[in-house]
């Protein structure tokens, strides 16, 4: 990567020029102004002034001191750099869990002060967490009775997000398929080259479906160095889910009771050497994906290069302009009588 983002003086010693000169060219117009001829009748020199202002002769010195700053600059050399940086990163593939069977529905959370689904407030924290991350592969799995990718891993984290945008509940089918989700990540990941490699899985419920068993699979993840992080969310017990009035009018919230396999996610999360997160509230939610995103950070080395080139010209060419300038304005317009 490179920019034009820096800038110095090669030689900034010269600038003590200026301040050794501006006494000399003081000294110079204080001069001038006191010194005088006297004349017994000078109408002859004011008809050859033609009616210049007396403000005038002062251009010639003003036009001098201009010239020997700009020639002090370019003295001191300013050079302009090229900065180019090197970003080296070894990057972490995550592979990102989404449960969105029918209990993602209940509304035991809250979105902007209102209530909101378990898995509206998920899509959120999770749209947050892939714009925190950097230099990273980064895919989506969504499960229900089944699991499948809806976006491979990869650093391009606009289509990233529009793929989790399109997630639905129930999608994948209402049941809770736990094991075959993370044989399904395990697919992905194993093959990866990435030196760390993690899953993030987060469901509200316990496995119901599916032919590959939670702690198979996650010991499977453990041989290829795979960490699973599990996230348990919602209330325990009974939850709200919103439900329409008669011939659709109005709407009602009906509690329904859910079960969360707490033992088994910590398990799993245990048995690949991560860790297992509770999420009662939307905050709490965000605080775990925070932690996980600060546990699994990618080392970055940078290194920076800079290639300098002069700039002195630019200071140089107008200095030897207005000296130019000074030259014909006391050889014409502003001659002096000798």
């Amino acid at each position: 990567m490179t920019s034009f983002a820096a800038w110095r003086f090669a030689t900034p010693i010269f600038f003590v020029l200026v301040l050794l000169l501006a006494p000399l060219v003081y000294a110079a117009l204080l001069g001038r102004n006191q010194s005088r001829l006297r004349f017994s009748d000078v109408s002859l020199i004011r008809a050859t002034r033609g009616g210049r202002p007396q403000g005038f002769r002062l251009v010639p010195m003003g036009l001098r001191a201009v010239t020997v700053f700009l020639l002090v600059v370019a003295l001191a050399r300013p050079q302009g750099g090229n900065v180019s940086r090197e970003v080296t990163s070894e990057g972490v593939d995550i592979m990102l869990v989404a449960d969105t069977s029918g209990s993602m529905e209940a509304m035991d959370f809250t979105l902007g002060g209102e209530r909101a689904t378990r898995l509206d407030v998920s899509k959120k924290v999770i749209r947050d967490f892939i714009s925190g991350r950097e230099n990273d592969r980064i895919g989506l799995i969504v499960f229900g009775e089944e699991a499948f990718i809806q976006c491979p891993t990869t650093i391009d984290y606009g289509v990233l997000t529009n793929s989790l945008d399109a997630v639905k509940l129930k999608m994948a089918g209402d049941g809770t398929a736990i094991g075959t989700a993370i044989g399904s990540g395990v697919q992905r990941l194993k093959d990866l080259p990435g030196r760390s490699r993690i899953m993030i899985l987060l469901t509200d419920g316990e496995n119901t479906t599916g032919i590959l068993d939670p702690l198979q699979a996650a010991r499977a993840a453990a041989t290829y160095g795979i960490k699973v992080y599990t996230v348990g969310v919602g209330t325990q017990g009974k939850a709200p889910f919103q439900v329409r009035g008669p011939f659709g009018l109005g709407s009602q919230f009906h509690y329904q009771e859910v079960r969360l396999d707490e033992d088994t996610l910590k398990a799993i999360a245990k048995a690949t050497d991560a860790r297992y997160f509770r999420a009662t509230s939307t905050e709490s939610l965000q605080e775990i994906y925070y932690l996980i995103d600060q546990l699994e950070k990618t080392e970055v080395q940078v290194k920076e290069f800079t290639d300098y080139h002069e700039l002195f010209p630019v200071a140089l060419w107008p200095a030897l302009i207005l000296l130019l300038l000074e030259a014909v304005l006391r050889a014409t317009w502003l001659r002096t009588l000798p």
